[in-house]
């Protein structure tokens, strides 16, 4: 029987005349591997199939398949800075903005804490996708994705002259495994689903421009060929830069960085030259003819334009705590000088336009966005990052209003239930009702994972409450969602409504400002509660079963300021009084201090109430 025979016989599906011409020797081939039920060589894959003939991206676990998860976003916070005065009747009458610049209606800049592949499948399939189109879509998006092959999320903080190591949360953690955790393959699957995402956002007439150095430009570059397309590559540009190499080294010295620029479309897109138009060379003649790409010359005078259109390599500065072209840095490891986003922008939008960055950092691209008059959104996994990118917006609207310019407020977003439909596990390609019920399971086998890390016992009959450790009611926050103002609430009337008076409330985050003001209010109504961080170590089943997970306290500080107004020959003084606070604290656990103690050590460790 021949191989097209035996497939028919089996499978009913392939019909002899659909086969390519293969030798006997071939078809045996082929038929061995089948029925001892293995993967066939790659040569059968252009022998079996129509050949486009060209160059295809393949790396382990390659799929075509795209996040299109939809979750709700929630605001943690509406920032319209400097907000101090009272806007008169007149100010609320017409315009867009108000006579101190404020935007009064419109568009809301976003600052969004969270995965980018889910932020992007929310904006592009969720309720805020209308809202992008009636700004006239998505006109620009820059990424500056992490390149660094095994690297982590921490990173060195500068804070006065002191140097501290800011180590990576929980979500941090996990972005990493899922970037790094199989080396080159799973970095390529992350780029490219989220590239996959940002093109399908994009507006018709968009454009893209990916940061990437040596260890990842190859793969960036083919990623972005397969979902543009070679056509619609605009520019490579070389962003170069000077600095000392390390000692010893035995290549040339790394320094500089490659920027792709794409297009969405091959016959439309936004390139703004008059906007960033550079000086020509001191020695270039006014009549010079040709010889300059670029310069623009006028065919009837021969005169050249006021500057010309920069060249694809730019020589800028590395972002650095000290300014060398009168732009203040403000320290953020991974930050990108200002003109170089500039120049991005200037080049590719319009005044009015939407940009996005969504690997934001210290928030540069918004920065920049907000002082030429762009509207836009920025994301970040990280808190830190969108700590740093609020303070600093908030300091560029100021700054804004001290100039007479206009500027728009922002508001800072997350992803509701987060963690649960995405990190838990739901398949999306299961009906609604069985979506339903396995995240229903999914969240019962969290708790239950995280009361037998906090070694508390199963509690039934309370709405928020899970567990009991030691006299202690637990109540568990979300995974990714940070534990809110609304959830603390939530707990206090249910303790009043059981006369319960101690709680701890467990949470991988917890909301901006939370604390201490919400723990006087339970205190005041007679109640204890006692939040307490979630650590990574929970998802390590050795480390629970050997019942190493340390919860840490939630430490905080309350300062009360003391001003006074001063006198004539007397400036105006300002002190800070510490009125209250909770230290970082870690409890051991009794196996921890029995591995730790050396000969004839000792050390009072309190576990159940025992010591």
């Amino acid at each position: 029987m021949t191989l097209p025979e035996k497939l028919n016989s089996k499978t009913g599906k392939l019909k002899e005349k659909r086969m390519p011409r293969l030798t006997e020797q071939e078809q045996q081939e082929i038929i061995r591997f089948i029925e001892a039920d293995k993967p066939l060589p790659d040569k059968y894959r252009f022998l079996l199939f129509e050949d486009k003939g060209e160059i295809e991206l393949v790396w382990n676990g390659k799929t075509n398949e795209v996040c299109n998860i939809v979750l709700p976003f929630q605001t943690i916070e509406q920032v319209d800075e400097p907000r101090a005065e009272k806007p008169s009747d007149d100010n609320m009458q017409l315009g867009l903005f108000d006579t101190r610049g404020r935007q009064r209606k419109g568009w809301t800049n976003k600052l969004i804490w969270g995965d980018n592949k889910l932020v992007l499948s929310s904006l592009k399939n969720g309720p805020l996708r209308e809202e992008i189109e009636a700004q006239g879509g998505l006109k620009l998006i820059y990424i500056d994705p992490p390149f660094d092959v095994g690297a982590d999320f921490s990173m060195d903080i500068e804070i006065g002259e002191e140097t501290f190591i800011k180590d990576p949360n929980i979500l941090e953690e996990i972005a990493y495994r899922d970037t790094w955790g199989k080396g080159a393959d799973s970095f390529v699957a992350m780029i490219y689903e989220r590239l996959s995402l940002m093109h399908d956002l994009l507006a018709k007439d968009g454009s893209i421009y990916v940061h990437c150095d040596w260890r990842v430009t190859s793969y960036i570059r083919e990623v972005l060929d397969e979902l543009f397309g070679k056509e619609n590559i605009r520019n490579e540009l070389i962003w170069t830069f000077t600095g000392p190499g390390s000692p010893g080294m035995k290549q040339y010295n790394r320094k500089h960085n490659t920027i792709y620029w794409y297009s969405k479309s091959k016959e439309n897109w936004t390139f703004e030259d008059m906007a960033i138009r550079i000086a020509h060379h001191e020695k270039t003649s006014g009549n010079f003819k040709s010889g300059l790409e670029g310069s623009g010359f006028k065919a009837d005078t021969y005169e050249l334009p006021d500057g010309k259109i920069p060249e694809s390599w730019w020589e800028m500065a590395v972002a650095s705590r000290f300014p060398v072209d009168g732009i203040k840095r403000i320290g953020y490891p991974t930050e990108k000088p200002w003109a170089l986003l500039e120049r991005i922008i200037k080049g590719s939008s319009k005044p009015g336009d939407l940009v996005a960055d969504f690997f934001c950092g210290s928030g540069t691209t918004a920065a920049v966005a907000e002082k030429l008059g762009r509207k836009w959104i920025a994301t970040d996994l990280g808190k830190f990052a969108i700590h740093t990118t609020r303070k600093r917006m908030i300091g560029v609207q100021r700054q804004l209003k001290a100039d007479g310019e206009d500027y728009r407020a922002f508001e800072i977003l997350n992803l509701g239930k987060y963690e649960r439909q995405h990190y838990i596990g739901v398949n999306p390609n299961l009906r609604e009702a069985e979506q339903q019920q396995q995240s229903i399971q999914k969240e019962k086998a969290f708790i239950d994972l995280i009361l037998r890390a906090y070694a508390a016992e199963k509690t039934e009959g309370f709405s928020n409450f899970k567990g009991k450790r030691a006299g202690r009611l637990v109540a568990i926050g979300p995974v990714n969602l940070p534990v809110t103002r609304l959830f603390v609430e939530e707990i206090i009337l249910e303790c009043r409504k059981h006369q319960i008076t101690r709680v701890d409330v467990l949470g991988f985050e917890f909301e901006m400002g939370l604390f201490p003001n919400v723990l006087d209010e339970a205190k005041n109504k007679g109640i204890n509660i006692a939040p307490k961080f979630i650590p990574a170590e929970v998802f390590d089943k050795r480390a629970v079963e050997q019942g190493q997970v340390v919860f840490h306290d939630m430490a905080f500080i309350e300062v009360k300021p003391h001003i006074t107004s001063g006198e004539k020959d007397t400036p105006p003084t300002v002190a800070v009084e510490l009125t209250d606070f909770s230290v970082f604290y870690s409890q051991d656990s009794i196996s921890q201090a029995e591995q730790a103690l050396k000969n004839k050590g000792s050390k009072i460790i309190v576990e159940k109430d025992k010591s």
